[in-house]
């Protein structure tokens, strides 16, 4: 049972990050890894799918080496920028803003912190 909740998992998850790709504000890399870490441990062949994906399996092989290029960390910083700005013109509750904003801060930090291939 615990196989196919995470199998049903990893392609709802993988659907979402397709959907991300597009639409502005759903976020795509979470999906991806969240993906990539539920079919690991229910389908082998799912995971091999992923990994061998020509768009997708390049960063989650650097992902997990530990290392990040800095074209996806300019990506991350570019989106987090834009959601920052568009959350600050958009929520009227300034401390929500601030959390949110401080949040995606600490994960930049966190992130170019990563070493670069």
């Amino acid at each position: 049972m615990q196989r196919v909740l995470l199998r049903m998992l990893a392609v709802l998850s993988l659907g979402v990050a397709f959907i991300g790709v597009v639409t502005p504000g759903l976020p795509t890399t979470e999906f991806v890894l969240l993906a990539a870490w539920a079919a690991a441990r229910s389908s082998p062949a799912l995971h091999a799918w992923i990994m061998r994906n020509r768009l997708l399996g390049p960063l989650l092989a650097q992902w997990q080496s530990g290392r990040l290029p800095r074209r996806a960390k300019w990506a991350a910083t570019a989106s987090m920028t834009a959601a920052g700005t568009f959350a600050a013109l958009t929520i009227p509750h300034r401390l929500s803003v601030l959390i949110i904003v401080a949040c995606m801060a600490c994960v930049l930090f966190w992130l170019w912190r990563k070493p670069e291939p």
